[in-house]
């Protein structure tokens, strides 16, 4: 009795020394991921946005000396400054759009996902690809992570639909329950036999395990590819999301800092 009393106490002291050291090593992957989403950042701004904001700097005190001098040689260099204005712009807006896409904030998830799945019927070729949406109309309140990370791979998904399956429709369903779950279904030529997972669907999977799910991609029946995803909701998680999700968001919600803050009309 005693001795059987001691192996079920050992067998619960590895089970919770398992259990911890599961949770420690997703906390030190999520740091990792976090830490490196913050290195290419600092990278982008430094390396990108940096040298070109002081090359605009030198050129606005050149045209600063040029008025009294030379105005038509000022215009021309007036031109020259908004032309570099603009790619200034479109640059802060890829990074913005890398951290949080704004179709989710001025739609929703939902909406979003409707107005990315549009654009493939109206911008596509000849034989454009139809892609229709099923989802309620009202979601229960999603963390910010969570529709970033349905968002995402979406857009991956369809992505690999029109470079890869040949396929003439698409179909996205959403629902949810305890969980949010994502089916995305075409009607191409399915997965090649020696199929290897590349960026776009590693990436897909990915985002799906961060978040405590799973992102499955398969054969459909007949015949295309499935791509099912499923992703738990804790109870009374909304866009603040929880704790343990908010150093994973802080890139997310700055984006919506960082367009208030420099009031771009986009």
């Amino acid at each position: 009795m005693v001795l059987r009393r001691s192996v079920s106490e050992r067998s619960k002291r590895e089970k919770s020394m398992l259990i911890t050291t599961g949770v420690q090593e997703s906390y030190e992957q999520l740091t990792w991921v976090r830490e490196e989403e913050r290195r290419r950042l600092c990278r982008e701004l430094h390396d990108g946005l940096g040298p070109t904001l002081a090359a605009l700097h030198l050129q606005a005190g050149a045209l600063r000396t040029l008025i009294p001098l030379d105005p038509i040689a000022a215009d021309a260099l007036v031109v020259e400054l908004r032309s570099a204005f603009r790619t200034v712009m479109a640059d802060i807006r890829c990074l913005i759009y890398a951290l949080r896409p704004p179709a989710l904030d001025e739609l929703g998830l939902v909406g979003a996902m409707r107005q990315h799945a549009a654009w493939f019927s109206t911008h596509g070729e000849t034989n454009a690809l139809q892609v229709e949406v099923e989802a309620p109309d009202h979601l229960p309140p999603l963390p910010t992570v969570v529709e970033v990370a349905v968002y995402r791979i979406v857009q991956e998904a369809l992505a690999n639909v029109v470079r890869h399956a040949q396929a003439n429709t698409c179909c996205i369903r959403l629902w949810a329950d305890d969980a949010l779950y994502l089916e995305i279904i075409d009607d191409g030529v399915g997965l090649a036999e020696q199929c290897r997972a590349g960026v776009g669907l590693l990436s897909m999977r990915e985002r799906a395990v961060e978040l405590g799910g799973i992102c499955v991609i398969e054969p459909a029946f007949p015949g295309g590819t499935r791509v099912y995803a499923q992703i738990p909701l804790r109870r009374g998680e909304g866009n603040a999301g929880s704790s343990a999700s908010m150093g994973s968001s802080s890139f997310v919600s700055g984006s919506q800092q960082v367009r208030q803050m420099l009031f771009f009309p986009w």
